[in-house]
């Protein structure tokens, strides 16, 4: 629904879920809501699916958690249908097919065994912007942690796919160092408060501020300290696409459009982006690195 609005207010900026819980949804309507947005927005929708959920968000649907790989194969396979236009259950077929989407399909994954499935399925490859750390390598980097599905990925893309692999993280820019570090505390406080209730992550909201940015893998700072710490990260200069969020940093809204500023006129620039004379004239040539800005509005 956010996706259609945005569609409407835009002409040429790639709309992406991220993600969709297929295992949460009905395949038929997941697969005839994307079509009718994809014709809506002139083609402009790339589909993200993942297993994601907490054990919880299951059992509000009825469903297992443990069930939840077996449950999305089977979703996924009846959202490829319809797009592919084949017959589904009872013999209905999908009106008019969205075959382009087949080609726009994002799985999102935490495990080496999902990027595997994701190459060998010739999908996109979508990496978190943080991840559980396991308790034989509680310090290792999001990197450590990423890269062994990146080569995963890579080794079961079937010949002839050209990799799509888009990396999202955390990104709060602000004008002052200070600035970015008061809020950031801020946000990741209250982000480590909600986590340790619920029980979902042993961070303690009363860590200093570096130490929470550590734990949450995210980017804050000024523009140049932001670049820094994202060309330190080795996974992205593995990615097609870079996505940037707010979370879990949630500041005020009012810099959240400022961080959005700044990461589009400094940080990404500075990290290979730019907009080429077709794109600021009004075309639609894509840039030699897309990238995506998330706020939370």
């Amino acid at each position: 629904m956010f996706l259609a609005h945005v569609a409407a207010q835009t002409r040429r900026i790639r709309l992406g879920t991220g993600i969709v819980t297929l295992p949460l949804e009905n395949a038929v309507r997941v697969a005839e809501d994307a079509a009718v947005l994809d014709l809506l927005s002139g083609g402009r929708l790339e589909v993200g699916v993942g297993t994601g959920g907490t054990p919880e968000s299951f059992a509000a649907f009825g469903l297992d958690s443990n069930d939840r790989s077996a449950i999305f194969a089977r979703q996924l396979a009846t959202v490829r249908r319809a797009w592919a236009g084949d017959a589904l259950d009872g013999g209905d077929r999908l009106y008019p097919a969205a075959t382009p989407l087949l080609g726009r399909l994002w799985q999102a994954t935490f495990s080496v065994a999902g990027g595997a499935r994701a190459g060998a399925a010739g999908d996109g490859l979508m990496l978190s912007r943080t991840q559980p750390r396991t308790t034989d390598a509680p310090n290792a980097t999001l990197a450590d942690i990423q890269h062994p599905i990146v080569d995963a990925y890579l080794a079961a893309l079937p010949a002839g796919h050209a990799p799509r692999i888009v990396g999202s993280r955390s990104l709060f820019v602000a004008d002052s160092r200070d600035e970015a570090l008061k809020l950031a505390a801020e946000g990741l406080r209250r982000t480590a408060a909600r986590h340790a209730q619920s029980g979902k992550l042993d961070i303690d909201p009363g860590a200093s501020v570096h130490t929470l940015i550590a734990a949450y893998d995210a980017h804050v700072g000024t523009p140049d300290d932001v670049v820094a710490s994202l060309r330190a990260d080795t996974t992205l200069e593995r990615v097609t696409d870079v996505v940037f969020q707010a979370h879990s940093i949630d500041p005020p809204h009012a810099f959240i459009l400022r961080s959005i500023e700044l990461i589009a006129t400094e940080v990404a620039p500075a990290l290979g982006w730019f907009a080429p004379r077709s794109e600021r004239a009004g075309g639609t040539h894509r840039s030699s690195l897309d990238l995506s800005l998330e706020a939370n509005a």
